[in-house]
């Protein structure tokens, strides 16, 4: 086998990183040293290479972050053509009286090419490059980059925002959601460098016609005065000079800065620009049939280059021709679902006589979706869907603590072509209509303008959202809305409903898996606990009681500990509860406030704590409330949740733990989100900070 030597390991590792700074050392030195004429034709032609590898390169580019040097490079590119001025001034005006080829071979046929024995026409020539250079291309590319790095950076907290929704709906994982938050990043700071580094080029243009006039001036008084030579021989001599000097430093400055413009005005697709503007420009041969009759046309008025404008409508229609006819021999794609599948039907065989057989349990969790929706959960299309759903049932797993039944998906040709219905053990639980190929812009409630659209509401969370276009994606990020396509609407949704109905989710054969699964890993925990102990019916009461409040079950070592050590002293699921839930306390607190150590909650006016005792003795239940009291402590319990929210709290009301579950199943219906928690549930470590009373008119 073959090693390296360590010089020459070295050498292989480090000769990319001194390419950099040996390029930037040897511009500083071309413009102290002097070159002779075929050093400066070498460089002179290489700067016309890079200009033509970085424009290829644009053109190449599938999105801006593929080309994330190109401010670097526009900085040393500008540098190089500076360098090439300064010491391509330096031999003009010191060797320019020996002839037109003192500076090179390549200046000289510049000037040659651009003058063709006309002065005039060649600086006029020359300063409309400068002028097409500056104007237009720098100045225009410069606005697009300053206007793309403000609406990147305004776009940042919408995209950060709907990469934590897709981390928290299991539809990406930790690494994916950290690729995605360092490429938002990264567009920031690249369209913020070439907003600056756009400043390069249009200083770069400047410095041409600077360089030119002093090239002329100068040399005009160094061949006159220095070296005794006529007018017209200095003015031939530098006049070309400069020309051809300046010229061989504009084309390469243009083409650059024609890359510049390529790369921050496309649109991010997954196409390079030439076939995005092929496809887009002649893919409909309507346009170019339209097109060919109107320069057809023209060329029939008398006076117009008649052949000119025939030929180019004939090519224009002949290519539309060829166009209709490749579409024409496309075989036909059945795009109605109702009647490919009533075809199929057609030759169904003779229906046998019903059996036991045909009596199908009903699904735990469905998913319906209208026939428009089938290329979302059919993989042999594209659709993701499916995907998707398996990563929210892992994450659901994680977070809450057992695993959620499977989903089965079918279509429904009875339903809106667009819709979709979400069931719960066959009944419906949840709905919504989405369009693929269309984007939902979620308002969070801190957009800086509107959009153009078709109005809706978010399904899952009853946000106002619109529905727009792919062309619209980007604007809409910058104006601060959540935008996910309709896979992603219809997976927030569905991950939303399992969690809304984690404690249904939990029957006894999850409780039961649950608890062999547990037995693996701790076999002396569960050990005589079902049925000796307690029933497994029991368990399942206490870990739905858990659920329903929105607390994880997580940690069952915990959970099954506490229960075996109170079920000798009771059976009753909801004080078995409430003695789990003192014993999960940090866990429960730590799930509504994950970095607070000063906890703001509400609490309950003195007196009307006793009045609750009061009815809480006299029935046990919630229905012994009075209803005129029932319907005040309603009333003031939403005021203080809407302005606790208001302050950016998390609405918290904290009881005793003998009113905690009267009031927290008097309150669920109406105020879902309030969670109720007992003194006794609060760990030693964290402080109370109450925020609100209520019943202080009660």
């Amino acid at each position: 086998m073959r090693t390296l030597s360590l010089p020459a390991w070295i050498n292989a590792q480090n000769s990319r990183a001194l390419a950099a700074p040996l390029l930037i050392v040897m511009m500083l030195a071309m413009m102290v040293l002097p070159l002779p004429a075929f050093m400066l034709d070498m460089f002179f032609s290489f700067n016309i290479a890079l200009s033509i590898i970085v424009l290829l390169t644009s053109l190449y580019t599938v999105k801006p972050l593929d080309f994330m040097a190109f401010p670097a490079v526009l900085l040393i590119s500008t540098m190089l053509r500076l360098s090439l001025n300064v010491a391509s001034t330096r031999v003009v005006l010191t060797q320019g009286h020996t002839g037109p080829d003192a500076a090179g071979k390549v200046i000289e046929a510049f000037g040659h090419f651009l003058i063709s024995g006309n002065y005039t026409v060649g600086v006029v020539v020359f300063v409309i490059l400068t002028i097409i250079n500056f104007v237009v291309v720098t100045k225009g590319a410069g606005r697009i980059a300053e206007v793309g790095a403000r609406f990147a950076l305004d776009a940042m907290p919408g995209k950060q925002m709907a990469i934590d929704a897709d981390l928290n709906a299991g539809l990406i994982g930790e690494q994916e959601a950290k690729r995605r938050r360092r490429e938002v990043a990264q567009e920031a700071e690249f369209y913020g460098a070439m907003d600056g580094a756009s400043k390069y080029v249009r200083g770069d243009a400047i410095a041409g016609i600077i360089v030119t006039v002093v090239n002329v001036v100068g040399g005009m008084i160094v061949g006159m005065v220095q070296h005794n030579l006529a007018f017209s021989d200095a003015i031939n001599n530098y006049m070309l000079l400069a020309i051809g000097d300046g010229l061989v430093a504009q084309i390469p400055a243009l083409i650059i800065s024609t890359a510049a413009g390529v790369v921050v005005s496309r649109v991010a697709s997954e196409e390079d620009i030439g076939s995005q503007l092929l496809r887009q420009l002649f893919e409909r041969s309507q346009v170019l049939y339209i097109a060919a009759a109107i320069i057809g046309g023209m060329g029939l008025i008398p006076g117009m280059p008649h052949m000119a404008f025939i030929l180019i409508a004939a090519t224009m229609g002949g290519a539309a021709y060829l166009r209709t006819r490749r579409e024409s021999r496309k075989p036909p794609q059945a795009k109605d679902l109702p009647e490919a599948i009533s075809a199929t039907t057609a030759s169904l065989p003779e229906v046998e006589e019903a059996t036991w057989q045909d009596i199908v349990p009903v699904d735990t969790l469905g998913l319906e979706v209208g026939y428009r929706l089938i290329p979302l959960v059919d993989q042999a299309q594209g659709g993701e869907l499916l995907k998707r759903i398996k990563g929210i049932r892992k994450k659901f797993a994680q977070d809450i603590g057992f695993l959620a039944p499977s989903v089965h998906i079918r279509d429904n040709l009875e339903m809106r072509p667009s819709a979709y219905r979400i069931l719960l053990k066959g009944v419906e639980v949840g709905h919504g209509e989405v369009f693929v190929g269309q984007y939902m812009a979620i308002n969070p409630g801190v957009t800086s303008g509107d959009l153009q659209g078709a109005v809706t509401t978010d399904p899952a969370f009853g946000l106002p959202a619109v529905w727009i276009n792919g062309h619209q994606r980007e604007y809409a990020q910058s104006l601060g809305y959540t935008v996910v396509d309709a896979g992603t609407v219809i997976a927030t949704h569905l991950n939303h409903t399992i969690t809304t109905y984690a404690a249904e989710l939990l029957g006894r054969q999850e409780v039961q898996a649950l608890l062999e699964h547990l037995t693996k890993e701790s076999p002396k925990l569960v050990e005589n606990l079902v049925p000796d102990v307690l029933p497994l019916h029991t368990l399942q009461k206490i870990l739905q009681n858990l659920l329903q409040e929105g607390v994880h079950i997580r940690d069952m070592r915990t959970i099954i500990e506490t229960i075996s050590e109170n079920a000798v002293q009771t059976k009753d699921p909801a004080e078995l509860t409430a003695r789990v839930r003192i014993a999960l306390g940090r866990s429960i607190v730590q799930q509504i406030f994950p970095t607070m150590d000063e906890l703001p909650v509400m609490t309950l006016d003195l007196r009307l704590e006793r009045l609750l005792g009061q009815a809480l003795q006299a029935g046990g239940t919630e229905t012994a409330i009075e209803p005129n009291l029932a319907n005040t402590l309603l009333t003031q319990i939403q005021q203080t949740t809407a302005r606790q929210e208001q302050l950016g709290h998390a609405p918290v009301l904290l009881v005793p733990g003998t009113l905690r579950p009267l009031l927290s199943r008097f309150l669920r219906r109406a105020v879902p989100h309030l969670k109720v928690l007992s003194h006794n549930e609060i760990p030693d470590s964290k402080t109370i900070r109450v925020t609100s009373v209520v019943g202080g008119q009660v």
